[in-house]
């Protein structure tokens, strides 16, 4: 929790210009992950390579700096897999506990429109295999 508990020393202006969110949220956020990870975690096992305070810290680091997977696993010292892990188990355990989802589309369309969010995460691109084109043209049907 190094990284965490160094953050959360920063005064209060500047942790929400750098995190992005204030104190008592990340705090929020911080006690609804660390009961999920312990429900997940009840029967042991190998020790994560990457805290709960960290993987927040990289999602949140990821939505607000724009920065790759690559490069935020650099300063974490973890794979991008590893990055990419982490953003989705952290979005995915925070819509599901249902306080910090964003309102559906019938919200959206009821009234003047305050905020707009929009989904900018890496998607990895299906691409053949390299030499793949030597033996496979890609054409479904039988020659004739």
């Amino acid at each position: 929790m190094e990284r965490t508990e160094k953050a959360l020393k920063l005064p209060n202006a500047q942790f929400k210009r750098i995190i992005g969110t204030t104190k008592p949220v990340f705090r929020t956020m911080m006690d609804v992950l660390q009961t999920a990870f312990d429900q997940l975690h009840t029967q042991g096992g190998k020790p994560p390579d990457l805290t709960v305070g960290d993987k927040l810290l990289i999602t949140l680091q990821y939505y607000r700096e724009y920065r790759t997977m690559e490069h935020i696993g650099i300063d974490y010292n973890c794979s991008k897999s590893a990055v990419c892990r982490s953003v989705k188990w952290v979005e995915n355990t925070l819509s599901a506990n249902g306080r910090f989802q964003l309102p559906g589309k019938a919200a959206l369309q009821d009234g003047e429109i305050k905020e707009i969010a929009i989904d900018v995460t890496e998607h990895p691109i299906n691409r053949p295999k390299k030499g793949q084109e030597e033996w496979y043209s890609g054409k479904k049907k039988a020659h004739q």
